[in-house]
């Protein structure tokens, strides 16, 4: 076996292990999202109901934003729950950004179960009036 071989089965394995543990934790369902994108950058909401600042996880590696978080829906006191779909839903979402993009820029904020990214983009890929002279 050679190293490229060995490399790739121990990537598969890794990513095996990883679906597994997801498995285990429940389904993972994709929030949701509005993408807005403008000459300065792109906002991005995306919805997230139940899942918490301490339960949240937005990264960026290899020019992919990664999104993941963990919603902890408590049974109000004094009820009984008959039935439920997903008890603590995982969300997971993945983008890839251009290098137009400054991703050391992301400016993040949870509200409300919304969570919305502001990415700007950078200063030499921002368009830029160019002026024409005559003569």
């Amino acid at each position: 076996m050679n190293t490229q071989t060995q490399l790739a089965e121990r990537k598969l394995n890794a990513l095996a292990r990883t679906n597994e543990e997801n498995a285990r934790k429940g389904p993972t369902i994709a929030p949701a999202v509005d993408i807005h994108e403008d000459a300065h950058g792109i906002t991005l909401w995306a919805d997230l109901p139940g899942v918490s600042r301490d339960r949240l996880n937005v990264h960026v590696q290899d020019g992919t934003l990664f999104i993941e978080g963990e919603a902890l829906i408590d049974t109000p006191d004094g009820l009984r729950l008959h039935h439920a779909e997903i008890r603590e839903p995982r969300f997971a979402r993945a983008f890839s950004l251009s290098t137009d993009f400054d991703t050391s820029k992301i400016e993040a904020n949870l509200n409300d179960g919304v969570l919305k990214l502001s990415i700007p983009r950078r200063e030499e890929a921002k368009p830029r009036r160019v002026e024409v002279s005559v003569g």
